[in-house]
Parts: C-alpha cells; structure tokens; sequence
C-alpha cells in the first residue's frame, strides 16, 4: 500500500495508486466553511474549537482527528499574515483586509462579502502611492520548511497556499463592475493594476520557495475566470491583458521548484483550458460539474488529461445538498469513471463544503471514495 503523498504523486504523474487520493480541508477550497464542519466534528464525537484561517470566507483549517478519519492524502501549508497598515477590525461582522479591501458579514450571513473596494476610483498616478501590504515579509515564512517536512515525515502530500490570484485580486481592489470597464475600456490602467498585484504576489511566492519549495508537493494558485455559462472575459482579452501575468508567475514558480501546480476556478473555463496547459498548469480544480461544458468531464478527460489532472467535481450545486445518499455515492463513481483512468484524479468537492450539506452526505462521498476509488478501477 502506497503512503498518501505517494498516492498523491503516483496520481499526479499520470499513474494509476492503489486508490484515488482524496484531497478534504488540504486547501480553503477543499474544505468546509465553519458552521458545517462544527456540525461535522459534533458526528464524529470531537470537541475542539474550530480555526478558521481566512476569515472573509469562514474557510476552517481542520483538526488532524478529522484529516485522519476522512482519509485526506494531503495537508495544507499556510503561510502567516503579511504586515499591513490598512488592516483592522470594525466589529464582529465587520473588517478591513490587508489590501484596504472592507469585508461585512450581512445579518444571518455565513461568510463575509467585499462591500467597499479601496482603489475604484483611484488613476494610475495614485497606485504608486498605495499603502500595499508587504506579502514578501520574511516573517510570513518562518519554519514553513520544517512544517512542510513533518508534513511529508507524516506521509501527506504538502499542499501549500501560494496567495497567488492577481486577477481575482484587482476585481477586489477595484470592485468588479469597474474592473470590467477598466479591462474593456482602459486596458492601461488594468495592466498597471496586474503589474502591481502581479509583482507583490510573485515576490510573495519566490519568498515561500527559496524557504520550501523543495519540500512542497502541490503549490494552490488560482484566478477566478469563470461565470456559471462561460469565461468573466472573452478567451481574446484573457490572452492580451491577463495571460502575460500568468506565464511570468509560472515560470518563476517552476524554477523555484518541482511541486505540480494546483490551479483553482471556478465556473465554465472549457474554452481556456488550452491557454492553461500552456502557462504550465498541472491540476484543475474545482471542475465546477454544474457550469456548463464543465459537467461533461468524460469529455475533459478525453481531450485535455493527457496534459492535465484534475481536482474536485463531486458537485456541490445540487447533489451534496440536495441529493440522496443513493445519489451521491453515483455522483462519485461517475466522476471517478470519467476521470480517474490512467491516473491524473483528485477527488474532492466542487468548491469548500457549504453549511446546507448535511453530514451524512459528507460521510457518503468519502466512504464511496474508498470503496469505488481502488485501482484497478471495477466501475
């Protein structure tokens, strides 16, 4: 029997392990949101208060009993906060990020959602005068090798959070409405924008693998590009205004180490996944099944696993939430039929597990992982 990281390497190099790895809480969106995972940890019997490590989306690292019991054949490495001056509490429901970004928690809410973007009326004189925060800090870093090799010593795939998402970033920054019209009408100010978001995010990365990358398996970037029918911009605008920041935080990425990279959007990228082969891409994630070309991923497979594994897929729209404990023990032997020959599969949730799934469907999905993941594959 393989050990989970060589489970997790075995799958990523295009090999079929003994059993299709799990990735459960190894990443913010592979995990849980907080109230769910409260009442996940009340089933199984454990007592522990609940971490959550990013606030604004109430993403919750979990306990190693958990981690343990539900099979995950990854971990995941955090960095720690950067240095900001913008940074501060408003109350409970309410606080202002690292970025000046300002997040509230509506009555009744869940997570929090950005309600107020710091620069969306600002020109680019003014970004040259923003009080960025420092992602580069040196104290981020500390012991993140010695953390990521008790990871591996333990046996698990180190999944580290690289923080690189500079698209999704300036959507933030600048608010989307005015992001588009920044993208379509002045390219210039969203290629300085990129630029910047681009160069504190790369300095970011270069920092966390001159400290681990030797010591890291799977590196989590990401940009959100897609809606629930097609890309947030045309693949032609994703060519001329975005991709060029991409290529050039891959390529500084893959210098710095041999880790595979973990690339998460959600929504119906079909029409892109070319362009992300190309930047270097190695895993998909989420596979939004319910956006889309996305559902049918016989056909990703068919076209695209030769050059790309995929993470996720277990579909979080309806049949999580919603389904029998028939229907999801079907949705994961289907995923697992249409992506998990020949190697090249992680199975996880589409997106973090929301609150409305009831335990007993989380309980489903990974014991029918064990059962129908084991290769040589009988479904």
């Amino acid at each position: 029997m393989l050990t989970p990281r060589e489970r997790v390497l075995c799958a990523l190099a295009h090999e079929e392990p003994d059993r299709v790895p799990v990735f459960f809480g190894t990443s913010g969106v592979t995990t849980m949101l907080a109230p769910g995972y409260d009442k996940l940890k009340a089933y199984l019997g454990i007592e522990s208060e609940t971490t959550v490590f990013w606030r604004g989306l109430q993403y919750v690292l979990m306990d190693e009993e958990v981690l343990a019991w539900s099979g995950s054949d990854g971990r995941p490495l955090i960095a720690g906060p950067a240095p900001a001056t913008l940074a501060r509490d408003i109350s409970e429901d309410a606080y202002v990020d690292g970025w000046g970004c300002l997040w509230e928690r509506r009555p009744h809410g869940i997570y929090y959602e950005v309600v107020d973007s710091p620069i969306r009326t600002a020109t680019i004189d003014d970004l040259d005068h923003y009080p960025w925060p420092d992602l580069a800090h040196p104290s981020r870093f500390t012991d993140l090798r010695e953390k990521a090799m008790a990871i591996q010593d333990a046996g698990y795939a180190v999944v580290a959070l690289s923080g690189v998402t500079p698209f999704e970033q300036s959507y933030m920054l600048r608010g989307v409405e005015q992001w588009m019209l920044d993208l379509a009408g002045d390219p210039g100010f969203a290629l300085a924008l990129m630029r910047k978001t681009t160069d504190l995010m790369k300095a970011s990365v270069i920092q966390l693998l001159e400290e681990a990358g030797d010591a890291i398996d799977v590196l989590v970037t990401g940009d959100d590009l897609g809606t629930q029918n097609s890309t947030l911009i045309s693949p032609k605008m994703y060519r001329e205004l975005i991709k060029p920041f991409h290529v050039e935080l891959m390529n500084e990425i893959k210098k710095r180490t041999k880790a595979k990279i973990f690339y998460h959007s959600d929504g119906n990228i079909y029409s892109l996944l070319p362009d992300l082969i190309e930047i270097g891409i190695d895993l998909l994630n989420p596979v939004q099944v319910n956006a889309g070309t996305m559902g049918d991923t016989a056909r990703l497979k068919r076209e695209f696993g030769d050059h790309l594994s995929f993470c996720g897929a277990i579909d979080t729209g309806w049949v999580l939430p919603n389904g029998t404990l028939a229907e999801v023990r079907a949705e994961v032997r289907r995923r697992i039929k249409d992506l998990a020959p020949g190697g090249g599969y992680i199975l996880a949730s589409v997106h973090c597990i929301q609150p409305d799934v009831p335990v007993e469907n989380v309980v489903a999905m990974l014991d029918e992982a064990r059962l129908a993941g084991q290769y040589p594959l009988a479904i």
